[in-house]
């Protein structure tokens, strides 16, 4: 039996793959593509995460594609909502029809003669393809990160990970403590006190704190806006109005740290009870947007406090007990259940091998170009996206960029796209960002460099420019011809 070849294969049905691929559809539809998926389920991170008020923690109007503006008023929206828009995104552009369940890519494999990739997929009958798209995000599906919790073995309770969380958890007037200080704690924290089955009481324990900002839950303005204009119109300038907002609190923040950290901590201050320990429980060590801001509808987080209900404590754990955690302080926490909200375990292509002509390849011997390439891997793009901005409009700026890339490849008969590193180019870091998910790992992956095109804008207007008005064919890029055996094989394939 041949192998089947495809133009495009997109690996991720989560928001980056889907988007993609709704792209390949409305721009390129005489690429052959399918979408492979690992899990059962479309829409990634959102199909995947069912702990309580699992939501998103950047505005949907940015967040949402490009192509297919979010049409709700609500900034920060549930997960089932989040999920059901990436379903029914990919019905109306018939992507849902091009995603194949149950396909892991283990292994991908360039080879130069043929001008194809090569992907093995355990239990499956292996494809090729012309380009690779690796949307898969950047962490493990199957495992979050848990730091070494001294004694928990000891513990008679319950622990649990939300990305591992069990729905049929009852936790209805129990005392839960949520391990964390970042956007799934704060998400909890309030979520697990609320309704019917809450929670008795819920304290979350923090080694560090983070800044937490607290925002409305739906957008005055995009409401305004869509009852006295026409979507066409009103959708875009909520969307640039959000666009501008962002651009302008991570500018700021990183021109005025010592400001805006002041206006952080009198917007906090006024949110909590008088005499509230501000400077302990909710005021960073580092400056704003080092580190991703927690975001929190309506201050849900700091009403709960209020009320008694919640509790912030910074501290470290000295050891688990039968019935709780003792801190370093010698103060105990009784709990009945612990949630170990602790971060992830990054992980690029998803876990895939890359090899390259028969050679693996090294990650961190490879520079990011454009945050979308890697030097000397032919053919390959991935989608991450922004660290101070809604993840999508990062993956929007790529998917535009890859659809100019692929008909510049056809329009002049071309096989191969491949950035060459520049050696006189200096290494740095690929995030410039403090997150411990991101420290832990950084040594794993590629460089960027100090200078464009190797240099990560993290700046979705500097983005916009370069990604959809600069040359595909500029001085960093090779090309190669497309060989005769390459356009044999592509006519056997297409006939």
């Amino acid at each position: 039996m041949s192998t089947e070849h495809l133009d495009v294969v997109i690996v991720g049905a989560g928001l980056s793959g889907i988007g993609t691929a709704c792209h390949l559809e409305r721009e390129l539809p005489d690429h052959r593509y399918a979408v492979l998926e690992a899990r059962e389920d479309l829409g990634g991170t959102w199909s995947l995460f069912r702990y309580p008020g699992i939501r998103s923690d950047s505005d949907m109007h940015t967040l949402g594609y490009r192509f297919r503006p979010w049409s709700s008023a609500t900034a920060l929206a549930d997960g089932p909502s989040i999920l059901e828009y990436v379903r029914e995104t990919a019905q109306e552009f018939g992507v849902d029809r091009k995603i194949r369940y149950g396909h892991r890519v283990t292994r991908a494999s360039w080879d130069s003669d043929t001008q194809r990739w090569t992907l093995d997929i355990p239990g499956r009958a292996p494809l090729t393809c012309s380009f690779l798209l690796m949307c898969s995000g950047y962490y493990r599906y199957d495992r979050g990160y848990t730091p070494e919790l001294p004694g928990i073995d000891r513990f008679g309770g319950t622990v649990v990970h939300p990305q591992l969380w069990d729905p049929e958890l009852d936790y209805a007037g129990k005392r839960v403590v949520v391990i964390g200080s970042g956007a799934t704690a704060v998400t909890l924290v309030p979520a697990m006190l609320d309704g019917d089955g809450a929670a008795a009481h819920v304290t979350q324990l923090q080694r560090s704190p983070s800044y937490v900002l607290s925002i409305g839950r739906t957008d005055p303005v995009a409401a305004t806006l869509s009852r006295w204009l026409p979507r066409a119109v009103a959708d875009p300038l909520t969307r640039a109005k959000n666009i501008a907002q962002i651009i302008a609190l991570y500018q700021i923040s990183q021109r005025f740290p010592r400001f805006v950290r002041g206006l952080l901590r009198r917007a906090t201050q006024s949110s909590l009870p008088e005499g509230y320990d501000v400077d302990t429980h909710f005021n960073p060590r580092y400056d704003p947007w080092d580190q991703r801001m927690c975001m929190v509808p309506d201050g849900d987080l700091f009403r709960a406090i209020r009320r008694g209900d919640a509790e912030v404590v910074t501290d470290t754990i000295d050891t688990f007990t039968e019935t709780g955690i003792r801190l370093t302080s010698g103060r105990e926490l009784e709990a009945d259940i612990v949630v170990t909200a602790t971060g992830l375990t990054l992980q690029m292509f998803g876990g895939a091998e890359v090899v390259v002509d028969g050679e693996p390849v090294h990650l961190p011997d490879t520079m990011a170009y454009k945050g979308m390439m890697l030097s000397g891997v032919p053919n390959l793009v991935y989608m991450i996206g922004y660290t101070n901005a809604s993840w999508t409009l990062k993956v929007d700026l790529v998917a535009e960029y890859v659809v100019r890339l692929l008909r510049h490849l056809r329009d002049r008969g071309l096989g191969v796209a491949v950035p060459e590193r520049d050696p006189s180019v200096e290494e740095a870091p690929f995030l410039d960002f403090g997150a411990g998910y991101v420290q832990r790992s950084i040594d794993e992956l590629p460089k960027q460099g100090t200078r464009a095109p190797w240099r990560l804008a993290m700046n979705y207007a500097i983005d916009a420019v370069s990604l959809r008005r600069s040359r595909v064919d500029d001085e960093a890029m090779r090309f190669v011809p497309a060989s005769a055996a390459r356009v044999a094989a592509d006519e056997r394939a297409a006939g």
